[in-house]
């Protein structure tokens, strides 16, 4: 029984792992079933046994990937509570831009394709998932301003720290669907892109701080 179970968790992981992948490639409605058991060498049987229909495996393969990322790149960064806010800040904007420029990381661009053709399928799970990632944001964001800072200036600043690190993912996407002779906007050193996002972030948080001190 335990070799059995044993093995249908494999099966079921290896279906998770192709389909997080396809759905990244090619999107809910472009992606098949038939190519995601090809790839995770099993058969449409086991996606029903486990999941039922392509739904539940769009919706469960992306928490699998965000999750497995989560994982890999931890959102603190490895740094501990205790440390200042602005170092914490920095650790989380680097642990996310590692996990965008993560070439086996697999949720950010599903979440892309989703947004070019919407399928309503992913709203309540997002939500779930990134609105306590979202929060601790916001909370680091609030330490770093001053505790008088309004609701819409960390709304902003946290807009314009996510719109940098989704900028890599936009000029990777780019680059991957057609690599230029010369591209002035190269981002392969991706530590030199998050040092740059952090000491930027923290300039701009630091001149608004000033300003509301003022």
């Amino acid at each position: 029984m335990t070799d059995l179970k044993t093995k249908s968790e494999h099966t079921r992981n290896r279906l998770l792992t192709a389909a997080s992948r396809i759905f990244a490639e090619k999107g809910f409605q472009e992606a098949t079933i038939a190519e995601i058991c090809e790839q995770a060498k099993t058969n449409i049987a086991s996606v029903n046994y486990h999941f039922r229909d392509k739904e539940t495996l769009y919706l469960e393969s992306w928490r699998f990937a965000f999750n497995r990322e989560l994982h890999r790149h931890p959102p603190d960064g490895g740094v501990g509570g205790d440390t200042p806010a602005e170092q914490r800040l920095a650790a989380r904007i680097k642990s996310l831009i590692n996990r965008v420029a993560d070439d086996h990381s697999y949720s950010f661009a599903i979440i892309h394709k989703e947004m070019a053709q919407p399928t309503r399928l992913l709203t309540d799970i997002l939500e779930k998932e990134i609105n306590p990632q979202r929060l601790q944001m916001f909370g680091l964001l609030k330490e770093c301003l001053g505790q008088t800072a309004s609701d819409q200036q960390i709304q902003y600043c946290h807009a314009s720290i996510m719109g940098q690190c989704f900028q890599l993912l936009r000029l990777r996407q780019m680059q991957t669907a057609r690599p230029p002779r010369s591209h002035p906007s190269d981002l392969s050193d991706i530590q030199a892109f998050a040092e740059h996002v952090v000491q930027f972030s923290l300039a701009g948080i630091q001149a608004l701080r000033s300003q509301t001190l003022n």
